[in-house]
Order: C-alpha cells, then structure tokens, then sequence
C-alpha cells in the first residue's frame, strides 16, 4: 500500500527496516504510561520478533512528520480470536496505538485510529474493534469519545507467555 499523507503526517506500512524505531516507540509509549501512573504496557515487553510476526500475520503502520524517527504508529490484525474468540470476517482489529509524547503533533492518535478504519473499509470490512485493559477507564474514555461502543468484557485474554488478564471489548460502525 503507498504511502498516504494526511495534515502533515505520513500514514505507511513499516518494513523490516523500521522494527527497531516500533520497539523503540513501544517502550516509549510504555515509560509515559508508567509514569502517568497506568499499569498497562512495561518497557521491553515487545520485542523486534513480535513487530516482525504483526508484519507477517497483519500489518504494521507508521506515522511520520519527516523527522529521524516514527512520531506514532499502530497494528491493524484481521482476527483476534484471544478477545474476540472465532468471528466472522467483517471487522479489522486496532493494536497497540502508540504516539511519540515528546514530538508527535496534537490528535495523533485519533488521526492514526482514523486512517485504520479508512484502512478497514477498503478491505470490505464493517467494523472496527479494539480492546483495552479493564483496568484502565482513561483509554476507555478516548476510544468512547472517538465513536466506539463497549460491547462487553473478556476475563481472561490470553497475553501469551502465560500472562491472562481482562480486557473491555469495543467497536465502531464503520458503514450503514
């Protein structure tokens, strides 16, 4: 997919190249959560290994103002059977939206949730879902204020590497 420009930002695929700017947003993104106090996501918990499986099971996308390195990106998966269990193909699956705090411009991240469900219609898809910790109404608040509707509660998502933990499960209409 070309790149697409939208108010000065960049929305691309990233490549193999860019792993080590996503791990490095990542963590970023990680140490702002800590330090706001939101137990979510820890620095080093996604290495160059899972950004290189989302590339190849999904897709990976970036957010770039021309600067040394990605100012946001985010996942876009096709399935998401450890919250959503086995679905039917009509939605795309919105992860890990993440922003540069020191350098990304204001609304960023409703500019990226934006583009992924542009990204989602034009795969003939329906409707966007996304999830987010149970344990963090703040998140839960944005993505409400950007559209999405809960829809109920998963216990016990599967993290992988044995970590279970619950997740509020939310979705947007994207066509009538």
């Amino acid at each position: 997919m070309s790149d697409l420009q939208r108010d000065g930002v960049i929305f691309r695929q990233a490549t193999e190249d860019d792993v080590p700017a996503l791990v490095a947003l990542y963590d970023g993104a990680a140490r702002w959560m800590q330090r706001q106090g939101i137990d979510q996501w820890k620095p080093g918990q996604k290495s160059e290994d899972h950004f290189l499986l989302r590339m190849k099971e999904g897709e990976v996308w970036l957010a770039d103002t021309g600067g040394s390195a990605p100012v946001g990106g985010w996942e876009l998966w096709w399935d998401d059977e450890p919250a959503w269990g086995p679905q039917p193909p009509v939605a795309g699956y919105i992860h890990r939206l993440m922003t540069d705090r020191a350098t990304a411009p204001p609304h960023l991240g409703r500019a990226m949730l934006t583009h992924a469900e542009h990204r989602i219609t034009r795969t003939g898809r329906t409707l966007s879902r996304l999830d987010c910790v149970a344990t963090n109404p703040r998140l839960r608040t944005y993505y409400e204020s950007a559209g999405y509707t809960v829809t109920g509660e998963q216990p016990l998502k599967d993290g992988g590497k044995g970590s279970r933990y619950a997740v509020t499960l939310l979705e947007k209409r994207l066509v009538d």
